[in-house]
């Protein structure tokens, strides 16, 4: 894909707080001027060119573009650097727009999908929908697949961006291709200024990972990445019809097409290098023998940390960072601290605390084990 020529980005201010969706009602009330004005800018760039636009989730921030043109796609792609066969995730506003202008005339949604649409969505839940010829998605979006992934985001801007705008967005992460997420506006700047017009800043996400894809085409269902809603979450909410679900291996093979964003390539990582430990107590003994084991001159060499539960700090690292006790906590940090040590602290080497898979665990070590380039565990 041909490059573009430099953009001046903007960041526009916005707040969510003033974003309120009454039940059953398309658009969404907007109490404040400046945010009701961006808004409108940004609904306007994505209706009257073919560039993509960052913006916030709940999850991390989204690049988005129409995902029913080709040229919107090919803009995502080109400012995040991502390879075209990794497919990416549409976002609408309502159930009344995922049927207008996605799915089939007369398609009945899935039963299997009821229950988890009532409980999670809006929210970070993605489901897959069999794309059926003549589709009127993207096939940038859908990597020439027969199914298409889908998502109603709970975040009040990005709704209102889509409602607004009336597109569904295709939208993956709004970060360079393989670095970790960005889960604050100015990661999304540090990434992409240059590449893309705007950027709507509405602060800080709430969840701090990406959504959990889930197929329930077919028998039995699968998770395909755990995400902001845990497999026990799915379990429980889905009843009968999702107590077998299978969890799908953490890393497709090279020659291997997949259905959703986070199953291939190198993906989270920063500049620094990861090692992530797993059981290794309060984290002393093993930071230490790594280090020795390994040759690091600790003065010459910048060393983070980032623990959570057990590990304590280390006489050997410059620079600590807690990720919080709850699985909420550590999900919610984790990007924005790799992010931090890595692009304000120039840290060379970072050592992270495992945690158990349990819950929000599952998500948060599936996005550690593909950002850590050594993983060590007793």
């Amino acid at each position: 894909m041909s490059s573009s020529p430099p953009f001046s980005t903007t960041l526009l201010k916005v707040k969510p707080e003033c974003i309120h969706f009454a039940k059953d009602q398309p658009l969404p009330t907007i109490t404040d001027e400046e945010t009701e004005r961006n808004l409108k800018i940004a609904a306007h760039e994505l209706l009257t060119t073919t560039n993509a636009i960052g913006f916030p989730t709940e999850t991390v921030y989204g690049l988005g573009g129409s995902a029913l043109c080709d040229e919107s796609v090919k803009s995502i792609y080109r400012a995040k650097s991502r390879p075209a066969d990794n497919p990416l995730i549409t976002h609408v506003s309502s159930i009344s727009q995922l049927q207008r202008k996605l799915l089939p005339a007369g398609y009945e949604i899935p039963t299997i999908y009821h229950k988890l649409i009532d409980h999670f969505w809006p929210g970070p839940l993605t489901i897959l929908f069999p794309n059926v010829a003549p589709s009127p998605i993207s096939s940038y979006v859908t990597a020439n697949q027969d199914t298409f992934a889908v998502r109603m985001p709970q975040h009040p801007v990005a709704r209102a961006l889509i409602a607004l705008s009336d597109l569904p967005l295709a939208a993956p992460s709004a970060n360079s291709s393989t670095k970790p997420s960005p889960t604050m506006a100015q990661h999304v700047m540090h990434d992409l200024s240059g590449k893309i017009p705007l950027v709507l800043d509405g602060g800080s996400c709430a969840v701090g990972v990406e959504s959990t894809v889930v197929d329930g085409l077919s028998s039995p269902p699968v998770l395909l990445r755990p995400g902001g809603v845990s497999l026990e979450e799915l379990k429980r909410v889905g009843g009968d019809e999702w107590k077998d679900v299978v969890v799908a291996k953490r890393t497709a093979g090279d020659d291997e097409k997949v259905k959703t964003p986070g199953m291939k390539y190198k993906h989270y990582s920063p500049k620094a290098k990861v090692v992530l430990l797993i059981n290794c107590g309060d984290g002393n003994e093993a930071v230490a023998e790594y280090i020795r084991e390994n040759g690091v001159d600790v003065e010459a060499i910048r060393i983070a940390l980032l623990k959570s539960r057990k590990f304590t700090e280390s006489p050997l690292v410059h620079v600590t960072r807690d990720l919080g006790s709850s699985g909420a906590a550590i999900a919610r940090n984790l990007f924005k601290c790799l992010r931090e040590v890595d692009e304000q602290e120039k840290v060379d080497l970072i050592f992270v605390e495992g945690v158990d898979e349990s819950d929000e665990g599952l998500a948060i070590m599936n996005r550690l084990s593909k950002a850590a380039m050594e993983v060590i565990q007793r």
